[in-house]
């Protein structure tokens, strides 16, 4: 079973102000989401999906970090990372899932993006046009607040309901003058 790929989309945005304030260095915010015919969705109820994940899952890791490290100027520039999939009306979520929680496709990213922290996530079932939701953490340091950031994609034709839509996103920065602190500052005035 090979990948099928119907498209293949990649949004790059770059803040440069925040509230009326100049942000440097800009900060870079790269998605990139495959439309693929969900492998599973003509099967019925599939016992053991480990077949076509090993089959499927890194090639199309391979092909969405390709995409979004080569947007953002490589690996070393990445700060803050995150993966999303989203399947249509005829899948089932586990079909969404199965193509981003394991690590044939996860440590393709990670290993581009030169992190070790988790992918945070999102996997739903929905239609066409569904907003797809990505959130994101540091990349080293999972705890650190300020890059628990998200980044959207809605594509208006997709998923269709025999597809599944998988994107990463990933950014060259946090969030701008965040000032709430991290989860080891709490720990450590007793919160």
């Amino acid at each position: 079973m090979s990948l099928k790929l119907r498209k293949v989309i990649t949004q790059v945005e770059t803040l440069s102000t925040e509230y009326d304030r100049e942000v440097d260095p800009t900060i870079r915010t790269a998605i990139a989401a495959a439309v693929i015919r969900n492998p599973w969705v003509d099967e019925g109820f599939v016992e053991d999906l480990s077949p076509k994940i090993k089959a499927i899952a890194p090639e199309l890791g391979q092909l969405l970090s390709h995409e979004v490290v080569t947007a953002l100027g490589g690996g070393v520039s990445i700060e803050a990372y995150g993966k999303s999939a989203v399947v249509g009306l005829n899948g089932e979520i586990e079909h969404a899932s199965a193509l981003i929680h394991t690590l044939h496709f996860g440590n393709v990213f990670r290993d581009m993006a030169e992190g070790t922290s988790y992918l945070s996530f999102t996997n739903r079932r929905a239609g066409s046009g569904a907003l797809v939701v990505i959130p994101m953490v540091h990349k080293l340091e999972s705890w650190r607040r300020s890059h628990f950031i998200t980044s959207t994609l809605s594509i208006e034709d997709a998923p269709e309901a025999d597809e599944i839509v998988v994107a990463i996103a990933a950014s060259t920065g946090g969030r701008p003058f965040e000032r709430i602190g991290d989860r080891n500052q709490d720990l450590a005035s007793g919160i």
